[in-house]
């Protein structure tokens, strides 16, 4: 019963022992999701692992769509190998000194699950990651013909939430692309003369804004600027008549001499032979007159004269 015993606590013993071993050679560190802006890159790490005794290192990537790809290197043989990888993915520099992996300019097909696995003295440890790639969408407003906004986030990843200023019950549309992407349409009835679309994003640190003005608002403007050119036009014409068209026309009529000016010089030029004719009259007539006098006078006063 003695030797049963102590072969059951062997037994026992040997069992932890082997699953100690286990779960040492069995580590696994963490699943941890990541998210990368399409057209960025991303450097992926093994974790904080020993590099001391160093055996191996293997990333095992599973794409959601596509091939499995590895990369592998091994201490002993001082060796690297590549299979299914492609050119964007490789060792961010040397698996000797850094075992992280590098991902250049991501795209949505990269997105999947990443898998670090370190052998070393200590055992085995796995380090895990689930990438997701973000795709901004491009976000545009317009006005319709018949008074409603649109606001559009094309292409987006995941979809972009739109919210609208004056907040109102918007209609939504969702269209989904094959790649993934989805395009939001959100329309706006607007009783306001100004609408502003909101469209935010986890690509986007802040939301992105958009304003509208109706096309209502845009009527009254036309309305309201073609009854002030009238107007003006009005009083223009109005200050040319009072003034007796001196803002229009002064450069071109000069004024007029009054007409009683006119008379006055044809009057003294008919004078003129006239007067002259007087005068030489006069003259004559002086002469005849101091003849007769003289002769009339005495002799004494004649040679006064």
């Amino acid at each position: 019963m003695k030797a049963k015993a102590d072969m059951n606590c062997l037994g026992k013993t040997f069992c932890a022992f082997v699953l100690l071993t286990v779960s040492v050679a069995m580590v696994q560190i963490d699943n941890i999701g990541v998210s990368k802006i399409a057209g960025s890159s991303i450097n992926l790490t093994c974790g904080d692992i020993s590099r001391r005794d160093l055996v191996s290192v293997v990333w095992k990537i599973r794409p959601r769509n596509g091939n499995h790809c590895t990369l592998a290197y091994r201490t002993d043989q001082n060796k690297t190998d590549r299979t299914n990888c492609n050119e964007r993915m490789d060792w961010k520099s040397s698996p000797e000194t850094d075992s992280a992996l590098q991902i250049q300019q991501v795209t949505l097909t990269d997105e999947g699950c990443y898998s670090c696995e370190t052998v070393n003295s200590d055992g085995t440890f796995n380090q895990t990651y689930t990438l997701t790639v973000l795709v901004p969408p491009e976000v545009t407003l317009t006005c319709d013909s018949n008074g409603a906004a649109v606001c559009k986030a094309a292409a987006g990843k995941p979809a972009a939430q739109v919210s609208w200023d004056p907040n109102r019950n918007p209609k939504t549309e969702l269209e989904y692309h094959p790649d993934g992407t989805v395009t939001v349409l959100s329309i706006y009835s607007p009783k306001e003369t100004n609408i502003t679309c909101f469209v935010s994003h986890l690509a986007w640190n802040t939301s992105q804004s958009k304003e509208c003005q109706s096309d209502v608002f845009l009527q009254y403007f036309a309305i309201s600027a073609g009854l002030l050119g009238i107007l003006f036009i009005l009083a223009l014409i109005f200050l040319c008549k009072l003034h007796r068209g001196r803002i229009c026309y002064k450069s071109k009529i000069p004024e007029t001499a009054p007409t009683h000016n006119l008379q006055d010089s044809n009057e003294q030029q008919e004078l003129e032979p006239y007067a002259s004719y007087v005068q030489k009259e006069n003259t004559i007539y002086n002469t005849v007159y101091e003849v007769t006098v003289s002769e009339d006078l005495p002799p004494g006063l004649q040679s006064e004269t």
